[in-house]
């Protein structure tokens, strides 16, 4: 499995995707953060809007588009091998597909989650310089906020694997990619129509929604999980998405 991991993690980093994509999830965390932070004008907001402000969450504006690229990675990382024909001859060294899968997770996984991380720390600390007195500060030491921020790194790299899985098992870059963004934008949009009650009790239960509620750290969402069962819930389903994945390699030619 070492051999593998070495493998993959020569691959990744060998192409200029990988590093495109880590720039623009950089350029998206940190320079949202400062444009949405320092427009924020306090002495301007109305009573409600001060109520309800959270210096946290308004730091990751710009984790709706890091999620979308690490969601892109994780589709590159094996649709590109399909389409140049160099996952036959991975598999021709490496037979075991499942193992295949779970190495390319695993280097994807530690990438994303280091760099996710960072970012989190670095969109955090760029919001905080960028907020305007006499608005309220916050810092890692305040309840909730240590939570926040590690939650918004992880969440991009638990959406990479489910970029990952699709790509598995639709096997070509634009569809995987179609996928990635059905699941991450459409769905919300797609039961607004049901009305409040239907909308109430599916969007908990959707990647956007559950990300949003775990990185506050002042006002939890309304009709949402709390963030631990929201955080195990998305583990889950990049654990099915991951294990789906691996029965499509492994029982479809390549």
């Amino acid at each position: 499995m070492t051999a593998v991991a070495q493998m993959e993690w020569r691959k990744l980093r060998s192409v200029r995707s990988t590093w495109w994509t880590m720039a623009v999830f950089a350029a998206g965390m940190i320079g949202l953060a400062i444009l949405v932070m320092k427009s924020q004008h306090w002495s301007s907001m109305s009573a409600s809007d001060k109520a309800s402000f959270d210096g946290v969450s308004d730091s990751y504006s710009g984790l709706a588009l890091g999620q979308l690229v690490a969601g892109i990675l994780g589709v590159l990382v094996i649709t590109t091998e399909f389409a140049s024909g160099l996952i036959r001859a991975t598999f021709a060294a490496v037979p075991s597909r499942p193992r295949v899968l779970a190495a390319k997770a695993g280097v994807l996984a530690a990438i994303t989650l280091v760099a996710g991380e960072v970012l989190a720390f670095g969109a955090f600390w760029a919001g905080q310089a960028a907020l305007q007195n006499p608005a309220p500060h916050t810092s890692l030491g305040q309840p909730g906020v240590l939570r926040a921020v590690l939650m918004a790194g992880a969440y991009p790299a638990l959406v990479a694997l489910i970029g990952l899985a699709l790509g598995a098992i639709i096997r070509h870059t634009a569809g995987a990619i179609c996928a990635v963004v059905g699941v991450l934008f459409v769905l919300p949009l797609v039961i607004v129509p049901l009305g409040d009650s239907a909308q109430h009790a599916v969007d908990k239960f959707l990647p956007m929604m559950m990300a949003e509620n775990s990185m506050t750290a002042v006002k939890p969402v309304a009709h949402s999980l709390s963030a631990p069962v929201s955080f195990g819930l998305l583990c889950g389903y990049a654990a099915v998405a991951l294990a789906a994945g691996a029965w499509a390699l492994a029982r479809r030619d390549a």
